[in-house]
């Protein structure tokens, strides 16, 4: 597999050409071991040098590595990608509230025009001792006139070591060609439908509808939007509801409860026919907790009950109504409930819940793990966050990554679900808006995760947080114009719902069969023979071996 080629490098250096960053930095070259080099392989097919450099005597926390990219190599409107292998000296764990911390972030900077502009190259929180790979994404919007990288982050006196860092301009044309065969492997299956007797017969062939949801948040002003309605209703098939269903809004008060809100989206969800997700029974993040539950946090009794009451209140009333729930929304980014109740709390939730909606798929939800520069939300730390509410009996039903997503690049979100995988539970992008002034790169960047997300096994949706301009928690994220108009973003996506949805026609065979290949989902088949018209609906489904279909079976 290859998406990005070794003339794509624009910066890369094994440990030969660093410069000390503080005035008390000493650097040193070492080699590795061969046994304790990593094994995972930096894009694709690069691996590891095992020279490396060491930076030592740190005095700050922006002392560390830095050199010079050459004049000219970066260029604006380009999205890169920065890879290699990072460290901290074994031995340097500090103490943290009496816990052994895991280690200490270190971020990779991109300094532009001698530090008039600073933009992050992504982060890793390494182990001590132990090389983590650093993933992560930029993009200028002007020409340099002068740009270094700088390696830094870790407290004062905190070794950091580098190895092998390279700074790759994304191929999207070769990346999109290797999408496309891994999409026509994962989202297409072989069709034949049989009709003996009737070889020549004209045959049409429509999907009405695909298996893999794109959907929507909505609230209770979009939904008065005759344009949005328009947009929503034409191009997408789920919705969350933006606020209405969070704790914060159905009881900002103690006891005075407000499900009226929640009950007109699901008013509107019905009239539509758009399944709707549960967003969300509880917000893990002290800053999106109302201020009574705030106010009783110091009574374990107190707030116990009220969780119980919460789940008791807003599961008994719309049982059957969400297939998912985002359960306790962003527990890698935030500790409220279980700072006060303890960490088996967050798995009770999940218990409770599954006892009172057993029917509702019970998610985890955060964000940043897909992007590769925040240390809190790696891939990783999410699995473990998962194996630790399995091992409380949580019957965890799903992954949600929210994907508020500025400068994707495609492999790192690739290698994300990949990890993710790895528990065999389904993904879905619950909160997609990707943020970029320009409308043209907006579109082009949309299109990358959204073909990430389309070609990828593991993610079975993709929710967008919002559509639509002055709608939007992000404003530089839309698809349609305030006055309706569909922007380049709009159209892109539309157009990949186009590319996305089969359409066959031709005629039966010598043996009255027609073959095709077509997208998961639903579709209806006419066949046209001297004796009439023939109409047989069906689905297809993921299977390896062809779909056949007698449409004699009706």
């Amino acid at each position: 597999m290859a998406s990005t080629h070794q003339d794509n490098v624009v910066f890369e250096v094994n440990a030969i050409g660093w410069a000390p960053s503080g005035t008390g930095t000493a650097l040193s070259l070492h080699h590795e071991d061969p046994a304790r080099l990593p094994t995972a392989a930096v894009g694709h097919g690069h691996r590891p040098s095992g020279r490396y450099v060491v930076a030592a005597g740190r005095a700050d926390e922006e002392d560390g590595l830095c050199q010079v990219i050459t004049p000219g190599a970066l260029k604006p409107r380009v999205t890169y990608r920065v890879a290699g292998w990072i460290s901290v000296a074994s031995g340097e764990v500090a103490e943290e509230d009496g816990k052994q911390q895991r280690g200490h972030p270190i971020r990779v900077s991109i300094r532009v025009d001698d530090g008039s502009c600073v933009v992050d190259g992504g982060a890793v929180c390494p182990q001590p001792g132990r090389w983590a790979e650093i993933k992560g994404a930029f993009r200028l919007r002007e020409n340099p006139r002068s740009a270094a990288v700088h390696v830094h982050g870790p407290p004062a006196g905190v070794d950091v070591k580098v190895m092998d860092l390279r700074i790759i301009a994304t191929d999207r044309k070769a990346r999109f060609r290797h999408l496309k065969d891994k999409t026509d492997k994962v989202r297409k299956r072989d069709v034949v439908l049989k009709l003996g007797g009737a070889p020549g017969a004209s045959v049409r062939v429509v999907q009405l509808d695909n298996g893999f949801p794109l959907g929507s948040c909505i609230n209770g002003e979009v939904i008065q939007n005759p344009a949005f309605v328009d947009f929503f209703t034409n191009h997408l098939d789920w919705a969350v509801f933006e606020n209405e269903l969070k704790w914060y809004w159905t009881e900002a008060q103690r006891g005075q409860l407000n499900y009226a809100d929640a009950d007109r989206l699901l008013d509107f969800c019905d009239r539509t026919g758009k399944p709707a997700r549960g967003h969300c029974i509880f917000w893990a993040v002290d800053g999106d907790v109302q201020q009574w539950i705030k106010d009783i946090g110091g009574d374990r009794d107190q707030l116990m009950a009220a969780v119980q009451q919460r789940i008791r209140g807003l599961l008994g009333r719309y049982a059957g109504r969400f297939p998912h729930y985002d359960v306790n929304n962003e527990m890698l980014h935030g500790r409220f409930f279980r700072d006060r109740l303890g960490d088996d709390v967050a798995a009770l939730m999940f218990r409770e819940a599954a006892q009172l909606d057993p029917g509702a798929a019970l998610f985890v939800n955060d964000y940043n793990v897909e992007c590769g520069n925040d240390p809190n939300a790696t891939p990783d730390k999410y699995i473990d966050l998962i194996r630790g509410l399995q091992r409380g009996g949580a019957q965890v039903g799903g992954i949600g990554l929210q994907g508020h997503v500025t400068n994707p690049v495609g492999v790192v979100i690739c290698d994300a679900l990949d990890k993710l995988s790895a528990t065999d539970l389904p993904v879905w992008i619950t909160e997609l808006d990707v943020g970029e002034p320009d409308e043209a790169l907006r579109a082009d960047d949309l299109e990358v995760v959204l073909r990430e997300a389309y070609a990828h096994p593991a993610v079975q949706g993709v929710v967008l947080w919002g559509f639509m301009q002055g709608h939007m928690w992000r404003q530089d994220a839309a698809l349609v114009n305030a006055d309706g108009t569909v922007n380049d973003a709009g159209q892109r996506f539309i157009e990949l719902r186009r590319e996305w949805t089969s359409d066959a026609r031709g005629r039966l065979d010598g043996d009255g069969q027609f073959k095709f290949r077509g997208f998961h989902g639903t579709y209806v088949a006419q066949v046209t023979t001297a004796a009439g018209k023939m109409l047989k609906a069906f689905t297809v489904d993921k299977g390896d071996a062809p779909l056949v279909l007698d449409m004699m079976d009706i």
